[in-house]
């Protein structure tokens, strides 16, 4: 693989994390014998940490269920930790075997029952008949939705904020931001960017900054407690004062 490839790879991995998380119904801290259907099942490995492991060390999995097989990425999480997320859509007993270009993470079997969905789990969004969404399991979607792009980048105490707002609106989905920008009403740095390095033009596109992409996934967890749909933004007309990439 080529150089220029390498960060196109590890930015396509770790965006379709964010997808599993943003998609997913439910949220697994770490792996359990159980996970309910469109739940998130978690792997969690250890490996190496020296060199650039985001774009250096592959590793996958492929899950498997009957007749039923699913391969989904990884990703390095900083720290040594090398993580794969699965959102089973079927019921039944599923087993999965890692691939990696590291021994330590290949060849690493597991095995899981996935249950029925319980409670406001009823599944990601679907288009059905052109002009409607529904959920997986047929329940019709109902979008009343606002938008706060950069709350994750502004200041804390204005994301709990936030956070606390939600809590009591008649909100059921939320349009955001993945990336910070610059807006006439947000021109604070914010406080994790995706990327090491420093603003403005000085980043590693080999190194993800974890950091940022723990504290965004922790506001997602907050909005799936508060039973808010996320439309998150990969990208946007609207020109960052840092462009993160």
């Amino acid at each position: 693989m080529t150089p220029e490839h390498r960060p196109r790879r590890a930015i396509l991995s770790l965006l379709i994390a964010l997808i599993a998380v943003l998609a997913s119904a439910a949220w697994a801290q770490s792996p359990s014998e159980q996970v309910e259907r469109w739940g998130v099942y978690e792997v969690v490995l250890k490996g190496p940490a020296e060199g650039t492991p985001f774009v250096d060390v592959s590793l996958s999995a492929e899950f498997t269920n009957g007749d039923l097989r699913v391969k989904m990425p990884g990703f390095y999480d900083g720290d040594g930790v090398y993580r794969l997320r699965f959102s089973p859509g079927r019921q039944g007993a599923w087993t999965y075997r890692t691939t990696s270009n590291v021994a330590e993470l290949a060849n690493q079997e597991g095995r899981f029952t996935c249950i029925a969905a319980s409670g406001a789990n009823h599944g990601p969004v679907t288009i059905v008949n052109t002009h409607y969404l529904q959920y997986a399991d047929g329940t019709p979607s109902y979008a009343v939705g606002t938008t706060a792009y950069q709350w994750t980048s502004v200041k804390q105490s204005i994301q709990e904020k936030t956070l606390q707002t939600l809590a009591t609106a008649p909100f059921n989905k939320i349009r955001m931001c993945v990336f910070p920008k610059s807006y006439s009403y947000n021109q604070n740095e914010p406080q994790y960017y995706a990327y090491e390095g420093k603003p403005p033009k000085d980043w590693d596109f080999t190194r993800f900054n974890p950091s940022f992409w723990r504290h965004f996934e922790t506001r997602v967890r907050q909005l799936r407690a508060l039973s808010a749909e996320e439309a998150a933004w990969l990208a946007g007309t609207v020109k960052p004062r840092h462009k993160p990439f």
